[in-house]
């Protein structure tokens, strides 16, 4: 059976999104104590899969799984899941909003609450966790009824704390994006794709990101990601990570990714893979049979020069 790391403890917003999947929630499952070490458990083989969260829709990309993927390990990504962030204030019985002095948990968690906590408990002391349901956990040994925690609907239930206050997230389209990565394998194409890849310049001149965008353009492959990170090489020295509709076996494709590492810069290839958003398929179809005619066009009249 496949093994399966992800955050823990149990009760994780990642386990919440694992449990989406069948096959993952029937695996075994290795509990890991931070990010790193997901990815690392799938890194060097404990884990067949490591997943973890990547992006969420308020607080942007989790940096910390970002660069782990980027500089530290090759690990392809074979799947995609979104769920939606509900988060609530996890407590004891009788516990009043007056007589909270701490509010532990995950800092992205506290972050994607701020108006609520700013509204609700401004003097409230900031405990970092973790995970939230490492704050669930931690609270409920503790029996401190001064102390809140920001947690999911599972940690609430698995650690047997109530429900202060619920859906107390800023933006309720809260959404956060998972991956889950092996050392290697590409799924086949399912035509609704998405491509993951990093590129890092030859050189940083003017017009350099320009002419590598100009490829997606060139051939009418829609970006639905585009992030500069830091290579921790220098100051001001920056690769690009690129999201991008499509799967490398299509030809389009294939041939964009061919190009950039011709003439714009090395290619880090982090996977091909099934994506949970619907992208434009007819209009990749179309761009695909223009660019499959072209090509046709063109070898024939290739077809027509003489022998030497």
């Amino acid at each position: 059976m496949r093994q399966v790391a992800y955050l823990g403890p149990p009760g994780t917003f990642t386990e919440e999104a694992l449990l989406t999947q069948p096959d993952l929630a029937v695996a075994d499952h290795l509990l890991c104590r931070s990010i790193p070490d997901v990815l690392g458990a799938a890194a060097d083989g404990r884990a067949d899969l490591g997943f973890t969260a990547i992006e969420n829709s308020i607080e942007g990309t989790v940096n910390v799984a970002l660069d782990a993927l980027i500089f530290e390990h090759d690990l392809l990504i074979q799947r995609e899941v979104v769920i939606d962030v509900r988060l609530h204030l996890l407590g004891f019985s009788g516990t009043s909003l007056d007589k909270i002095r701490r509010v532990i948990s995950f800092p992205v968690a506290t972050a994607q609450c701020r108006r609520y906590l700013t509204e609700n408990l401004p003097h409230a002391e900031e405990i970092a966790a973790n995970s939230t349901a490492a704050a669930a956990r931690d609270l409920a040994v503790s029996k401190d009824e001064t102390t809140v925690a920001i947690g999911t609907a599972l940690s609430q239930e698995i650690y047997g704390l109530d429900m202060i206050a619920t859906d107390i997230e800023d933006h309720p389209e809260n959404q956060t994006r998972f991956v889950g990565v092996s050392r290697s394998g590409v799924p086949a194409p399912t035509g609704n794709d998405k491509t993951s890849i990093v590129v890092f310049q030859h050189a940083d001149r003017s017009g350099s990101l320009m002419g590598i965008l100009a490829e997606f353009a060139a051939r009418s492959i829609n970006l639905t990601k585009l992030e500069s990170r830091p290579t921790k090489k220098a100051l001001g020295d920056y690769c690009f990570l690129i999201d991008l509709e499509g799967h490398v076996a299509d030809q389009l494709v294939a041939d964009c990714l061919t190009s950039i590492m011709a003439k714009h810069g090395s290619v880090k290839f982090l996977g091909s893979y099934p994506t949970n958003i619907r992208g434009n398929e007819e209009h990749g179809n179309a761009a695909t049979t223009a660019w499959t005619d072209a090509q046709n066009w063109i070898e024939g009249l290739r077809g027509q020069v003489d022998d030497p």
